[in-house]
């Protein structure tokens, strides 16, 4: 009996002793650590959200270098491939063209195209397409750009061999090359079809084949899709599918994204951009884009307008703006002071050209020396009887109506007095292109090519782009001789002379250059915005983007991510 008791506290003491391990086990043991670790996924499919519609599918009718549908600006930009495309600074390389000579002259190219390039339908490209590219758009019947035909049809095109082609032009014309990006047409596939039928064609429509990353899967009215290019010459993307989706309201557009239905959009004012800065899971990237604002002044109406004529009147206008402060209270930053009509973005631009400060002393100086003073006590400058005031023209678009009021306050400060006109968009630009205005503040767009003489030529202030009417002889003869230069260097050192030459003569007022904002899901990654020249430049580096996601893992006692299945 006494025995049998002894073992069972011999028993109760082992479970005790036991149980006592156990517990100081688990109170000693840490829990396994979790860690949330973000991997690179395979594939993917980018879904962008359109304020608009595709108009066509034919990159003849969507040349970058001319006004069009930036819908189909981007699309012709995915599906085909020029001879050259620009770099980040408008440079000219190699795309379906693998090199190129210029004669001495510079009335001739001779492009070698690349070997291994295949039409999406698996057919070879040869310089039979390119030479079909160049008249179609020569021939009377295109219906695209009229002034892109005008400057094709001064041009001879050569096929020297199945991959050579020569390019004739009747007087050197350095900015040809800009006209080289223009996607090019398989000519075994339209070469029967005349160019009058051509934009109705499926091809421009909904079968279109090129040579580009992406080929087009399907199109309908709302949506196109595209997928990867699996025999593309140049660098394979990483995303599979890349998708437009169309919509006419923007609320629809916002509605989708945060139901998760697309991954990217555009904003295309100040107010859209705040409304998609609440909403999580968007990663804006924002660059230079290719235009600016300025106040352009009527330099013809000398009559009534004489103040105008007075380049020291033009200076102190200018001084007398608080041009970055605009920038910052109107666009929310949102643009660069601009001191220059070629783009800091450009091989041309010259970085040391003349800048105008913020400098209301030096305004008031330059008016008083010019003889515009207030004689009669009204707070408005005056002149043998005219008084320094005008109307100041400018749309009803939100920011542009308030910089304009902005710009009034800041010129009464120093005796100028200026009344706003605001009109729609579509007046605007009517009375600017007839020269109806005092003086107009706009934003306009500009071509990758820097050269200035379409808009500061004097031979364009009648019927050209010239609506200041800026005549000045010694930038008409640098202007000129730029056309006329083939060496790059040289040509460089012209524009640098014009820009001292518009610094100097201030024919009118630069503001602003804006800035770009892409909005996209911030598990998008390697999207990289370098100044943008068109808007389709913001694919420059798509081949590069991928998705991310994450996952849950476990790290092992050795401090290394375990990602084994248990």
């Amino acid at each position: 009996m006494t025995r049998h008791i002894l073992w069972q506290a011999i028993l109760a003491l082992l479970g005790m002793a036991l149980v006592f391990i156990v517990v100081f086990q688990l109170a000693t043991t840490s829990p396994p650590e979790v860690t949330t670790v973000e991997l690179r996924a395979a594939g993917g499919a980018y879904v962008e959200g359109v304020l608009g519609f595709s108009d066509t599918l034919n990159p003849i009718y969507a040349a970058p270098m001319v006004a069009g549908n930036p819908v189909d600006q981007d699309l012709s930009s995915l599906v085909f491939d020029g001879l050259t495309k620009r770099d980040e600074i408008g440079r000219l390389v190699p795309a379906l063209a693998s090199d190129w000579e210029v004669s001495e002259d510079g009335t001739q190219y001779e492009f070698r195209l690349r070997e291994d390039v295949l039409w999406h339908d698996g057919a070879p490209l040869t310089a039979a397409d390119v030479a079909f590219t160049v008249q179609a758009i020569q021939d009377p019947g295109y219906q695209g750009d009229a002034s892109l035909a005008q400057l094709w049809r001064n041009v001879t095109v050569e096929q020297v061999d199945r991959y050579t082609l020569r390019f004739t032009l009747v007087e050197p014309f350095p900015s040809f090359l800009q006209y080289t990006v223009i996607g090019i047409l398989p000519s075994h596939l339209l070469s029967n079809v005349s160019a009058a039928d051509l934009p109705y064609h499926d091809f421009s429509n909904v079968n279109p084949v090129g040579t580009g990353m992406f080929v087009v899967e399907q199109v309908t009215e709302d949506q196109v899709i595209l997928v990867a290019n699996p025999e593309y010459w140049g660098p394979k993307p990483n995303l599979e599918r890349v998708e437009f989706w169309f919509y006419s309201d923007w609320a629809g557009l916002v509605e989708d994204y945060q139901r998760g239905a697309i991954q990217g959009l555009h904003p295309s004012d100040l107010e859209q951009l705040a409304e998609l800065k609440k909403l999580p899971g968007l990663q804006f990237y924002s660059a230079e884009s290719a235009g600016y604002a300025l106040v352009y002044l009527n330099l013809k109406e000398e009559e009534t307008l004489p103040f105008f004529q007075q380049v020291e009147v033009r200076q102190a206008l200018l001084y007398a703006l608080d041009r970055q402060g605009l920038v910052d209270s109107v666009l929310n930053g949102q643009g660069l002071v601009a001191h220059s009509p070629i783009l800091p973005m450009m091989w041309a631009h010259d970085p040391g050209v003349r800048a105008y400060g913020y400098d209301p002393e030096r305004a008031i100086g330059l008016l008083d020396a010019s003889g515009w003073m207030d004689s009669d006590g009204d707070l408005i400058r005056d002149k043998e009887g005219a008084e320094l005031a005008f109307t100041l023209l400018t749309s009803d678009d939100p920011s542009l109506a308030a910089m304009a009021g902005e710009m009034v306050r800041q010129w009464r400060a120093v005796g100028v007095a200026a009344t706003i006109r605001a009109v729609s968009s579509d007046a605007a630009i009517y009375f600017v292109r007839n020269r109806n205005f005092d003086a107009a503040l706009v934003e306009i767009e500009l071509s990758a090519d820097p050269d200035p003489y379409p808009l500061w030529h004097s031979t364009q202030a009648e019927t050209g782009q010239n609506f200041a009417g800026f005549a000045n002889d010694a930038a008409d003869v640098v202007m000129e001789e730029a056309r006329r230069t083939v060496d790059r260097e040289q040509r460089r050192e012209l524009y640098y002379a014009f820009q001292q030459i518009f610094a100097e003569e201030v024919p009118s007022l630069l503001v602003y250059y804006p800035i770009y904002v892409y909005a996209v899901d911030e598990r998008l990654r390697d999207v990289q915005l370098s100044p943008l020249l068109h808007t389709s430049d913001r694919f420059r580096n798509i081949h590069q983007w991928y998705y991310v996601e994450t996952e849950e893992v476990v790290i092992s006692e050795t401090g290394e991510l375990d990602n084994t299945d248990e």
